[in-house]
């Protein structure tokens, strides 16, 4: 029973034993944790008088065997040393585990009838919090964490669900789906556990064996000097002899098998070497990273055996053109040449001379193959100081080059460096910023030109990181080259309904919400949007969705049936940014859109050619009877304007900058006065 709760494939005994000591380690501050909670479950929703009996019997039985367990988890402390105990201490922690997950699954059946929806809700919370926590705690047995998970959770979820109460089965349905979270989680985290476990009884096994190899190697040296004592006259030939085998070891240790270059470890030592004697001599030296272009197709289509000899071909060039010590195989089809005493433009030249040299056609075994070549070059000491860092910036260097155009040579600049490391961290930082609370919403009042009267706001994100505001222009493109854009665009939508709806404004007042492109096209996207509006209760007729102009570059028809799945729920269409674009009216007649927007860029500059943009827009407008909704309006003058042309609707700095929604309540309440 223990492998088959503990082991993953084949893991040896201490394997088990780092598991269950694993087990252990957590043991009393879950059983504190335990008994708090369900201390706090029974005593904290009635008096002492209104306690019913079959709380205080469960209560009482969770305290004996949360006790019991402590004592066990400092019985078990003492007896790890013993290996033998691990399957008697597993069975016991699993013992106390189940009769844990048992008197939880009780007290939730037993009890549940006498919870009111404010208990029931307080209960839930706590037992996915314990089960949460037992994710991580009971990760080393998948089984154990399962089961604690479904003890907690499902039967409380079944009797909420059957349960006739609306409320109630909201919550047992949240209950069901954070069980089956909590199941994926458990077989992540235990999959991943015991591999960790099993890398390290690994590495502990190589370790030995290196010892065990040091051992006969001290044996064997050993044996060698008692022999050299006692055979003086074969001295020379056997020390000639030593000397052989040493460079044989040194050629294996150092050089790649296949291609006779340096390896890994030969360069590291070759660059040691070139970096004390830069040191001492007061020279520079270049790292020239090469990455051969095609290579991947050639072992795709041809086998590996055509690859190799294309390596051990391109290694012979390299050797040849070059004939330079510092010349290795990295891996795979990479190369790095080590060029001493040399300035940025002699690294520069030769390079793009070594390249012309690897882009030669070459013939392998009846095949033609022709191949190029993508280099990065980090200088000695300008970019870097240490041998590592000087490969990863050449390494940096050829990337960069090889995402803009390949088949060329690239050194390294710290400011591309610097604008890449910034975007990854940024990036890194966006896709947790709904987590850690860095987003937030803002709204942006648009007006009737007429009267300036409130109709409707624009709901703006904003992300606020590291100590300063991301503006939307860097991290929107951000977040929809990496994905993030749906999780972020639903985040805004359904913060802004839950704001605006619980917000002293009209309800008659719209609330319009950019929607990306991406997010249109998303297979969930309708299914989103009917899921903010019953959970946030907002009108779907006061909602409005802004689409960028440039969405119908897209797949028209997919965007057609999406916006019409839309207008069936009465939500509203807006064109965002008109006349940035490329849409024509043939792919305005395919959608039902209630508005368009012009862009600010033709509001900011009224020019002659902007104004006849704007007549345009309004004509374009006109022929398909929707409102028109000038952005960027910062003066009267062109408030004025704009109305005077036959603008609907305004929005910009003029009237009120975006605002967060407490202060656009007050906004509204001095608009009222």
């Amino acid at each position: 029973m223990l492998s088959k709760f503990l082991t993953y494939k084949n893991q040896s005994p201490d394997v088990s034993s780092d598991a269950v000591n694993m087990l252990y380690a957590n043991l009393n501050r879950g059983a504190i944790i335990t008994m708090v909670a369900f201390t706090g479950l029974v005593f904290g929703f009635s008096d002492a008088s209104a306690i019913v009996q079959s709380k205080l019997v469960l209560w009482s039985l969770m305290i004996i065997v949360s006790l019991g367990r402590v004592v066990d988890g400092f019985y078990w402390r003492s007896k790890f040393s013993l290996k033998s105990s691990a399957k008697e201490g597993f069975v016991r922690f699993a013992l106390g585990n189940i009769l844990t997950g048992t008197i939880w699954s009780l007290y939730a059946v037993l009890i549940y009838q006498q919870m009111d929806l404010l208990e029931l809700a307080s209960t839930m919370v706590v037992l996915s919090a314990m089960a949460g926590g037992a994710a991580t705690i009971l990760a080393p047995s998948k089984a154990l964490s399962s089961f604690y998970s479904t003890m907690l959770l499902v039967p409380l979820s079944i009797l909420a669900l059957i349960d006739p109460t609306q409320e109630y089965r909201v919550l047992g349905f949240l209950g069901v789906a954070f069980w089956l979270a909590m199941l994926s989680s458990t077989a992540q985290s235990t999959s991943f556990l015991l591999q960790v476990l099993s890398l390290k009884e690994r590495n502990a096994n190589l370790l030995s064996d290196m010892q065990r190899k040091q051992t006969e190697i001290e044996q064997a040296n050993e044996a060698l000097r008692q022999a050299n004592i006692q055979l003086d006259d074969n001295n020379t030939n056997l020390e000639y002899e030593v000397n052989k085998r040493t460079e044989e070891l040194f050629e294996l240790s150092n050089r790649d098998v296949l291609t006779g270059l340096l390896n890994r470890t030969g360069l590291k030592s070759f660059l040691h070497t070139a970096l004390a004697d830069a040191n001492e001599n007061n020279t520079t030296f270049a790292i020239l990273f090469i990455d051969l272009d095609g290579f991947k197709k050639v072992n795709d289509a041809l086998g590996h055996t055509i690859g190799d000899s294309v390596l051990e071909t391109m290694a012979y060039r390299l050797n040849k053109f070059c004939k330079l010590p510092g010349l290795a195989r990295w891996g795979g089809d990479e190369f790095i040449l080590v060029l001493e005493d040399v300035t940025e433009t002699d690294a520069l030249a030769l390079a793009n001379s070594l390249r012309a040299k690897v882009s030669e056609p070459m013939r392998v075994q009846r095949n033609n193959i022709a191949l190029d070549a993508t280099m990065g070059i980090a200088m000695y000491p300008a970019h870097a100081e240490e041998a590592h860092s000087l490969i990863e910036l050449a390494d940096f260097a050829m990337y960069q080059q090889k995402r803009s155009q390949r088949g060329a040579v690239c050194v390294f600049r710290h400011e591309t460096y610097q604008v890449v490391r910034q975007e990854e961290s940024r990036l890194e930082g966006l896709s947790k910023a709904i987590d850690n609370r860095q987003l937030s919403v803002v709204y942006q009042p648009i007006v009737d030109a007429n009267t300036h009267s409130l109709v409707s706001v624009e709901a703006l994100l904003r992300w606020h990181f590291n100590g300063e505001t991301i503006s939307p222009v860097v991290f929107i493109p951000l977040a929809e080259k990496s994905g993030l854009i749906n999780a972020l665009g639903l985040w805004v939508l359904e913060q802004a309904c839950i704001e605006v709806q619980q917000a002293n404004i009209n309800h008659t007042h719209a609330l319009s919400v950019n929607v990306s492109v991406l997010q249109l096209l998303d297979d969930n996207f309708i299914a989103d949007i009917d899921r903010v509006l019953t959970s946030t209760g907002f009108p779907a007729k006061r909602l409005h969705l802004e689409i960028t102009e440039s969405a119908f570059a897209e797949d028209r028809n997919a965007i057609a049936q999406i916006v019409a799945a839309l207008k069936d729920r009465d939500i509203q269409i807006s064109i965002d940014d008109f006349g940035t674009g490329f849409s024509s009216l043939s792919q305005l007649q395919l959608l039902s859109f209630d508005s368009i927007k012009i862009d600010k860029s033709f509001v900011m500059s009224m020019t002659s050619s902007n104004q006849a943009i704007v007549r345009a827009t309004l004509m374009i407008a006109g022929e398909f009877g929707c409102r028109t909704i000038a952005e960027g309006v910062e003066t009267l003058e062109q408030a004025h304007q704009l109305q005077h042309m036959g603008v609907s609707h305004l929005q910009g700095y003029h009237f009120a900058k975006p605002m967060s929604v407490s202060h656009l309540t007050d906004w509204l309440t001095q608009q009222e006065k």
